[in-house]
């Protein structure tokens, strides 16, 4: 299989999420019900491919539940979180950026754990033989990238450090595989992406690093749940994350069977999927000061370029009831 086809297959099962607004979150409510004669709870989990069932999957995780999984998944955050949004999902891992963008929405989704990673995969990438050089070499250029998505803010955070404005670029919204194919053809000069689909541009030499988010971004991501399924589903939505805790500590003390593992799953080269994972260094962490205070930050740079009109003061957005002892 080629290179653009093993990108193409990591995308095909998901892009029938690809629509706006409502649409996602009514396609995934379609979703017949489980029906449970037991009555067991069920906890309506979404991801986004090679997130946390891949992880748990491969961990043994899932061993043991005392309650059913109904999984979604999305190819990115943002119709993820329209699918919080609409409580077509009880929960799902988010990064920092797009659940700034859900909350100044109106998404009653809180923050239930914290995890900090290594931010360089969130990246700007070029062709391998751009011109390009820095962050102000973008000035007139088109990066296509996920309105809301960590990749939009990696963007702006490389553009606005160096000494650009939003409006110095052309950036176009575009969903990670169409963004990967209008990059190789030339149609973009750059494309704003995220892991795992940066090693597997570098892995495949479709792509390299322009800017990296190392220094910009305070690599926070989230296990997010709507405020209905933390009042109903609360030893659940608990017992979840110890276990994507504790999965997570197993992977990094068996890093090659997880590797191995995490790329059958997900279908990208080994390679790929080794590179990705031991240059993130997740670690799942308390929501602390440090946590909230760096939240804030994300919040008030967005609201300085114009993508949130209102300030957002993000305290209230955690839960901090949630412990995440390994």
């Amino acid at each position: 299989m080629s290179n653009h086809s093993t990108f193409m297959t990591l995308h095909s099962s998901r892009r029938r999420f690809l629509v706006q607004g409502a649409s996602v979150a009514a396609a995934v409510a379609a979703v017949p019900a489980l029906v449970h004669a037991q009555g067991r709870p069920v906890l309506k989990a979404g991801d986004q491919k090679g997130g946390l069932r891949a992880l748990l999957e491969a961990a043994g995780g899932l061993e043991g539940l005392g309650y059913d999984i109904q999984w979604s998944e999305f190819p990115a955050a943002a119709p993820l979180a329209e699918a919080l949004n609409a409580a077509a999902v009880d929960s799902g891992p988010i990064g920092d950026a797009p659940l700034i963008f859900a909350l100044a929405a109106g998404t009653r989704v809180k923050a239930i754990g914290a995890n900090r990673s290594d931010s360089y995969g969130t990246a700007v990438l070029v062709r391998p033989d751009s011109p390009l050089k820095t962050a102000a070499d973008l000035k007139g250029r088109s990066i296509a990238t996920n309105r809301g998505s960590i990749g939009h803010y990696v963007t702006l955070k490389a553009i606005t450090s160096a000494g650009l404005k939003p409006e110095d670029v052309n950036i176009r919204f575009l969903a990670p595989a169409d963004a990967k194919l209008a990059l190789t053809q030339g149609s973009v000069d750059a494309w704003a992406t995220w892991e795992p689909y940066t090693a597997l541009a570098e892995v495949s030499k479709h792509a390299r690093v322009l800017v990296s988010g190392r220094g910009l971004l305070p690599g926070l991501s989230y296990l997010a749940a709507t405020d209905g399924a933390i009042a109903a589903k609360r030893p659940v939505l608990q017992d979840f994350l110890q276990r994507v805790v504790k999965a997570q500590l197993w992977s990094y003390r068996n890093v090659d069977a997880y590797s191995a593992a995490l790329a059958r799953i997900i279908g990208i080269p080994p390679e790929a999927a080794k590179l990705q994972f031991e240059r993130r260094q997740q670690k799942w962490v308390a929501i602390d000061a440090q946590v909230i205070a760096d939240q804030q930050g994300t919040a008030d740079f967005y609201r300085r370029v114009g993508l949130i009109k209102q300030p957002l003061d993000v305290k209230g957005t955690f839960d901090t009831g949630f412990g995440v002892a390994g």
